[in-house]
């Protein structure tokens, strides 16, 4: 009876309490203004304190009175890094020059040579490492193949040593040799391959020499013209995919080199003779094409009939560029084509040639290369007006080479065909299956590159546009389906489990909503790919003749093999070498352009090779369908207000200036958003940039103007040198454990020695500057010539640190706190707040922490854990916000908890840091940012102890929100880091309304959508009956199943499962329910996913600030009734508002603000698509200043064609075939 006793004891209390607070004051409000100043005012004073104890941040402003503060020389930064950037990459061209030219000197010397069909190499995807098992012979019965009509060849797998490097990311490699990968469609033991890989082989000194040379150097290539790539160090091919889909013709940095930049136009035909596999056929050859082609490159396609139509409508009587985006856009519209009448060869022909002329006239499109493909199976004639009218005007030259794919295994009408592309100095290949398709596409590159080859002397270096390593395109859309399938897999498992609960409406949003978020995860740093550059050049054939085999027609019915000297102009391959973008940035000196600044660099064609708003990846690991063609001033996102691709005047020609490789400088206001896109902040940023020489890249550097204009720096006495003349030993300031440095910043490195962590790096430089006759190198990176041994470092760089380092070695030295502050008091402060550690960053990459213990036990994890996540300084989140933070009221802290940290369950961490400025006369900089993090609960209980009961009745509820604000503190613990708005829509709105939030719009032109999949059939039409009747066959199958399924109550990945789900605790089988008809419906409705493609896209977020407005009146407003149903108070110190609500006031619950974002919806026309409407609104590029499209000696060339007698394995031809139907 105890019991009941006291709970109505406890409600008759809460009852008086709720009556005693809810009586009305003098203007009949609930809410008590001055209470809730109170509330505020103590909060405030009470973390700060904490804050001002804990960190002791007026030491560490004290420890930086020593040094200066200069002023930031923006333009000279710019062109310094600009030139440690042209050096490095200058040591990468010297290299491939090397490669290149002991290429052609040896293929050259070994002319003669005979293919050894048994040589044995390392071939990258069969060679083993000691004690891996070799597979088998194969104990195939016949010893002949017939497709090639020659003995099966075996040639047993090569053994080799492979260690791990961390230069190469930790892959296994060996750096005696080279490896070679061979892509499927290639059968290397075809003679001209095996021949090739023999003669390459002599590559390897050249390969270890210019890695001996310049041991920055990254993965060294050739890839041949035959398909296979030699790299070196060797290493084995792995792939976490089912298929290798690499070839290394149809990487940028090949293709590129391969031929100067291009203006395309493929026709294909649609008529009616074109169905079946034909069509199919020719789709591939044109999916092919756009495989070959370059963001330097434009192209278009046309299918043609009676008329002559675009795939895509709004590309019509254009070319566009073809990037990925663009190029995805053109395979959707081939895609959907059906052939329908008789083809017009004379209008298609017409029709192209006017387009490649107005776009040379207009001075758009690539202004070099120009080529028409035809893609049919027989032309009537061969439109030799066509050709005299439009291409014919200037002989011996051809300014538009035509190659023709004739497509079909019986076509009569191949003459003409055949001579449209001789005359025309293209190529002419005859295709009768899909496995063939991409070795005759193939064809058309070395043909365009015989003017390259023809000047012999002139080998242009390319460079190519951000891409990932290894990686294609496809496998994005490969991932997203597996990806969907996992889900589908997850909803049947949980199906099972919980039957109808899943269906219930909040279940349904709850998993959609954790899918969306699963989608919008963009980190900007992934290990999960290696993003680079690469450089490369052509490698040529030197011989002028050469003796050729090819099939002579004698007759209308035989045909001969001849063998005959001709005239050559062939390419051998490209040579190569990646450029990490991560080496690219250690270059940078982001130490130089201080907390929250940062540089980038642009291509040619406006789109950024790095930026840190590039986000190339969604979901943590899939590649964005268009993640390398980002233009610059979509990541530039100016504070104008104006409506999504709408940019400003300004900052297009800024963009022009920089493209142009101009030098210059300008400021301007911008948005930038940070920590997962979900915060924004307004700044007032300097711009500098210069072009990198010798490369289509211009670097471009900026800062924030109200506080980069200065930096703090350590005086002259302060010299490290001077500070060894002293006698102090420079190693002990780094005692200790609880210390890092910067991960990716570049201090000190020796180019032939690596160690274990950046920690143990510096301190081997520390030692060898204590050394007798240490001197400081002339530059932050490896200088021509090269040497082996060389050691590059950042001087400032490192005299800054070694300064912080000394000026701050107390703070992670347990014993000064306990000498300042008596035991009981640090205790009362870990027992009262939950203080794990006090931390402290600089801005030359140091951070120190400490920890604080519950006894005197050591207990480091607190510390590892932070240290862990928290070492890159200037660059964490806490670091930026608190430097911001500073303007708004100098002695305050910024205070943060995880995003939807309340939902995990786990104890809640919360960040607090406050910026330390060192001033100097009028200037003042940002040295440090100190801080400390404490346990959530215990900052609860802090709140709760203030407010007393006031905010724990139903009457009223209490927020305490942080400046974009999430909620820091709420009632309901589960609401901790979630977005207000989302919370209480109403009230969030109110806040924007009475200027307490200003609602910001920010931009994102690198978001992914997702399509609806349709079922688009490609087969001939005149089978359709056949095709339903299929349908049906197909639907009765899957009926048939999912009766099985539901009989055995099994779904597709529920059997390993099945006794976990299906049986009780006695190990029987549990009762069937009895779904009804509906029920089943309602389960495949719900429960089936939409297949969906993913497309590029704009998105928007309104995010929020607060209005950083001294005495702001709406802080001065009391409640009033429900009219203005809450107070809202700044709590002082702080980056916190403290909010009152009266709950009993009615408000509109379906009113959601959120951060999330929203798909921008552009006023397309019908039909059009977002690349349609980006297209309208294309931006200026500069062209490539290489262009060789043309040599006087090309028209003695005559080899233009063959027809599909190419040999290869079975096997593989198979295999080709089934890839090509699968992707």
């Amino acid at each position: 009876m105890a019991r009941p006793f006291w709970v109505w004891r406890r409600l008759c209390l809460s009852l008086l309490f709720v009556f005693i607070h809810s009586t009305p004051t003098a203007n009949g409000d609930k809410i008590n203004y001055n209470l809730v100043h109170s509330w505020a005012d103590k909060l405030g004073l009470e973390l700060f304190s904490l804050g001002d104890f804990i960190t002791r941040r007026k030491e560490v402003q004290e420890s930086f009175k020593e040094a200066k503060v200069v002023t930031r020389q923006g333009g000279v930064i710019v062109e310094s890094m600009a030139k440690e950037i042209e050096m490095m990459m200058d040591l990468k061209v010297s290299a491939v020059r090397r490669i290149m030219d002991t290429a052609e000197n040896t293929a050259l010397s070994h002319q003669n040579d005979m293919a050894d069909k048994m040589f044995s190499y390392y071939n990258a995807k069969s060679m083993a490492e000691p004690g891996e098992p070799t597979p088998p012979a194969p104990t195939t019965p016949p010893d002949m193949d017939d497709q090639i009509g020659e003995p099966l060849i075996y040639v047993p797998p090569k053994v080799l040593v492979l260690e791990p490097r961390p230069e190469f990311h930790n892959t296994p490699v060996n750096f005696s040799v080279s490896s070679v990968h061979v892509p499927v469609n290639v059968f290397d033991r075809a003679s001209d391959v095996i021949k090739a890989i023999q003669w390459s082989e002599n590559l390897d000194q050249i390969f270890r020499d210019n890695y001996k040379n310049d041991p920055s150097l990254s993965w060294q290539f050739f890839g041949s013209s035959t398909g296979f790539m030699r790299q070196f160090p060797a290493s084995k091919w792995k792939k976490d995919v089912p298929v290798d889909l690499y070839d290394c013709r149809l990487r940028s940095w090949y293709m590129e080199a391969a031929t100067s930049p291009k203006d395309i136009i493929i026709l294909m035909d649609g008529s009616g003779s074109m169905l079946g596999q034909r069509l199919d056929i020719a789709k591939h050859v044109v999916n092919t094409i756009l495989d070959t082609l370059g963001t330097n490159d434009f192209v278009n396609i046309f299918t043609f009939d009676k008329e002559v139509s675009p795939v895509v409508g709004c590309f019509e009587d254009t070319l566009i560029q073809a990037n990925l985006g663009n190029i995805r856009e053109l395979k959707e519209g081939i895609e959907s084509f059906k052939p329908k009448s008789i083809a017009n060869y004379t209008a298609a022909l017409t029709r192209a040639f006017e387009i490649l002329e107005e776009t040379k006239i207009n001075s758009r499109g690539a202004q070099c290369n120009q080529a028409i493909m035809i893609i049919g199976d027989g032309a009537p004639e061969n439109n030799q007006e066509v050709f005299q009218l439009h291409n014919w005007r200037d002989p011996p030259y051809r300014p538009v080479r035509v190659f023709t794919y004739l497509i079909g295994k019986e076509v009569a009408n191949w003459d003409d065909i055949r001579w449209m592309a001789c005359e025309n100095q293209g190529y002419y290949v005859h295709l009768s299956d899909t496995a063939e398709v991409r070795e005759m596409v193939l064809n058309y590159i070395p043909v365009m590159a015989r003017p390259l080859v023809l000047g012999r002397h002139d080998h242009p270096v390319i460079w190519t546009q951000v891409y990932a390593d290894l990686e294609d395109t496809k496998l994005s859309d490969y991932l997203w389906d597996i990806k969907q399938c996992e889900e589908q897999k997850a909803d049947v498992l949980e199906y099972w489990k919980v039957h109808d609960r899943m269906l219930e409406p909040a279940e349904m949003h709850r998993r959609e909503y954790r899918r969306m978020k699963e989608t919008w995860n963009q980190p900007v740093d992934s290990n999960v790919y290696q993003f680079m550059t690469t450089v490369s050049m052509p490698i040529y054939d030197r011989r002028e003749n050469a003796n050729i085999t090819e099939e002579v027609l004698i007759n209308e019915a035989l045909w001969e093999l001849q063998t005959r000297e001709t005239r050559i102009a062939n390419i051998l391959g490209v040579a190569g070498t990646d450029v990490p973008i991560s080496e690219i940035k250690k270059l940078l000196s982001p130490f130089m352009l201080g907390v929250n600044g940062y540089a980038f660099i642009v291509t040619n064609n406006g789109y950024v090779l790095f930026h840190p708003d590039f986000r190339p990846i969604f979901q943590g690991y899939i590649l964005k369908p268009a993640y390398n063609s980002v233009d610059m001033i979509e990541v530039e996102l100016l504070d104008d207000d104006r409506a999504a691709r709408d940019f400003n005047p300004v900052l297009m020609t800024i963009r022009d200036s920089i493209i142009n490789q101009s030098t210059g400088s300008k400021w301007m206001l911008v948005k930038n958003h940070f920590d997962e896109m979900k915060r924004v902040a307004r700044v007032k940023r300097q711009y500098y940039w210069t072009a990198i020489k010798n490369t289509p890249f211009t670097l471009v550097i900026t800062y924030p103007e109200r506080y980069g204009v200065s930096r703090v720096e350590p005086r002259t006495e302060q010299d490290i040198h001077r500070t060894y003349i002293t006698g102090k030993n420079i190693r002990s300031f780094f005692d200790g454990k609880r210390w890092k440095i910067h991960p990716d910043w570049l201090f000190c490195k020796q180019t032939n020695k690596t160690f274990r962590t950046p920690e143990t790096e510096l301190l081997y430089f520390v030692d060898r500057m204590s050394e007798p006759g240490w001197h400081w190198p002339s530059s932050r990176s490896a200088l021509p010539p090269e040497h082996a041994a060389a050691i590059y470092c950042d001087r400032q760089l490192m005299q800054s640190l070694v300064f912080d380092a000394r000026v701050t070695k107390w703070f992670s030295n347990s014993t000064s706190f306990n000498a300042r502050d008596k035991e009981e008091k640090r205790h009362e402060f870990k027992q009262r707040f939950g203080i794990t550690v006090a931390f402290l960053a600089t801005h030359s990459g140091l951070t120190r922490w400490h920890e604080f213990h519950s006894n005197m036990a050591e207990q480091p994890s607190a510390g590892e854990s932070f240290s862990q996540n928290n070492k890159r300084a200037i660059d964490e989140i806490w670091y930026k916000r608190a430097v911001d933070q500073y303007f708004v009221h100098k002695e305050s802290f910024v205070y943060s908890v995880p995003f939807d940290a309340g939902e995990s369950g786990s104890e809640i961490i919360v960040t607090a840091s406050n910026a330390i400025f060192h001033n100097e006369s009028s200037k003042s900089a940002p040295a440090a940012v100190v801080g400390f993090q404490f346990q959530h609960s215990a900052f609860y209980k802090l709140f709760h102890n203030i407010t007393g009961n006031a905010c724990a009745v139903d009457d009223k509820d209490c927020y305490i929100l942080d400046n974009n604000g999430f909620v820091i503190i709420s009632s309901r613990v589960h609401e901790t880091g979630r977005f207000f708005g989302e919370v209480n829509g109403a009230i969030m709105m109110r806040l924007v309304e009475e200027r307490v939030y200003k609602r910001v719009i920010v931009y994102d032109y690198q978001a992914v959508c997702f399509e609806s999949k349709t079922e688009i059939n490609a087969s001939n039409t005149l089978l359709s009956p056949l095709f339903h009747l299929l349908r049906v066959g197909k639907w009765l199958l899957h009926t048939a199943l999912w009766y099985i399924v539901q009989l055995m109550r099994l779904a597709p990945g529920i059997s390993a499962h099945y006794n976990d789900v299906y049986m009780d605790a006695n190990g029987t089988e549990q009762e069937p329910e009895d779904h009804g008809q509906t029920k089943n419906a309602a389960w495949l409705r719900h429960l089936t996913l939409r297949r969906t493609r993913l497309k590029s896209c704009d998105m928007q977020r309104e995010l929020y600030t607060l209005y950083n407005e001294k005495d702001n009146v709406v802080y001065n407003m009391t409640a009033h009734a429900c009219e203005r149903p809450f107070v809202v108070l700044p709590i002082p110190n702080s980056n916190l508002i403290l909010l009152v609500i009266d709950q009993l006031c009615p408000r509109d619950v379906a009113l959601v603000l959120t951060v999330n974002p929203a798909p921008i919806n552009y006023p397309l026309a019908p039909n059009e698509t977002f690349s349609c409407y980006k297209h309208a609104r294309e931006f200026n590029r500069v062209r490539p200043q290489s262009c060789i499209s043309r040599h006087a000696n090309e028209s003695a060339i005559k080899l233009c064609g063959k027809g599909c007698t190419l040999y290869a394995n079975l096997t593989l031809l198979l295999l080709s075939h089934a890839l090509s139907r699968l992707l």
